[in-house]
């Protein structure tokens, strides 16, 4: 065979050969997102929820179903987060590769150990999770097991992709320990802070950083606070030690707002998962600002400025 039609046989190959299927990927909440297109940029993914929006409850839309319908993959926290709607939005869509068991479907939280499990769980606790604390993609530790489990699924579903998933993956590692290390560093600074918070949603990271929850607004866990509790909270001895309250922004400011103006104390509102906005579009760049939220308010600890003489 002479090289012409070498060469030709091998560029009619090339034509011939299929191009890359794009991967449909359904993420329940928009750090799955963030993680999946770290791994497949040209993922498309349709992302069920936003900062905006509590993740326990929302509604199984027609559009929702669709999405679900046509994905190779639905990425999502598990651990119960989504027991509301997760369940009858698998159901509608009848996707035969998006059901328990399968492949198709990813839960985060089954990847790692979780915080506070409990063993036995009723109504009279609250919106309590058996399998423990679900909000796990802010903890610097966890989420790099996260992501591993998460990549060598997607390279099971389309192994063509192989070879870019592996080396982004390590790019993703080395600066998200990059950043871990910044984040330690300025830990340092933070550990022995006390917050006031409204449900367990930043815990994980709170707990990494050495910052005590001391307060919860909420009586019991997802149930709204009410005006007795907070009242009671007024004369919580935990209330002096606080520098601030911390909320996520899917969250009704009023409580947080009410308590602060009684005890004088600042009240911080931001996300708690990847938003749109370039200081959070990224789960290493969320974890970064709401650091640096919390270093703000650390000259008010108390003794704080005792200390630094």
């Amino acid at each position: 065979m002479d090289f012409k039609r070498l060469l030709s046989g091998v560029l009619l190959g090339l034509v011939m050969t299929p191009a890359q299927a794009t991967l449909n990927v359904f993420a329940c909440e928009p750090e799955w997102e963030s993680l999946v297109r770290a791994l497949v940029p040209d993922a498309d993914i349709h992302t069920a929820t936003t900062a905006m929006q509590d993740p326990h409850y929302i509604e199984a839309r027609p559009s929702l179903i669709a999405a679900m319908r046509r994905a190779d993959l639905a990425v999502c926290t598990g651990a119960s987060l989504e027991a509301g709607w997760l369940p009858a939005l698998i159901s509608r869509a009848s996707n035969q590769d998006v059901q328990p068991g399968k492949p198709g479907l990813f839960f985060a939280a089954e990847q790692v150990h979780l915080h506070q499990p409990h063993q036995h769980v009723d109504r009279s606790m609250g919106d309590v999770h058996p399998e423990g604390d679900p909000h796990v993609h802010l903890d610097p530790q966890r989420v790099p097991v996260i992501l591993n489990a998460l990549a060598d699924r997607i390279v099971d579903l389309a192994p063509e992709q192989t070879n870019g998933i592996r080396l982004r993956q390590q790019q993703w590692k080395v600066h998200w320990h990059l950043k871990a290390a910044q984040w330690r560093d300025t830990a340092r600074h933070l550990e022995g802070m006390s917050v006031g918070v409204q449900h367990s949603t930043f815990g994980y990271l709170l707990r990494w950083l050495g910052i005590d929850t001391a307060i919860d607004l909420e009586p019991k866990p997802g149930l709204p606070p009410s005006a007795s509790h907070l009242s009671n909270v007024l004369s919580d001895p935990a209330i002096p030690e606080l520098a601030l309250i911390l909320i996520a922004t899917y969250q009704d400011e009023r409580p947080a707002h009410w308590l602060a103006e009684k005890v004088d104390l600042p009240v911080e509102v931001l996300p708690s998962t990847v938003t749109n906005d370039a200081d959070t579009d990224h789960l290493a760049a969320l974890i970064s600002h709401i650091i640096g939220r919390l270093e703000h308010y650390r000259s008010q600890r108390p003794n704080d400025s005792a200390s630094n003489d």
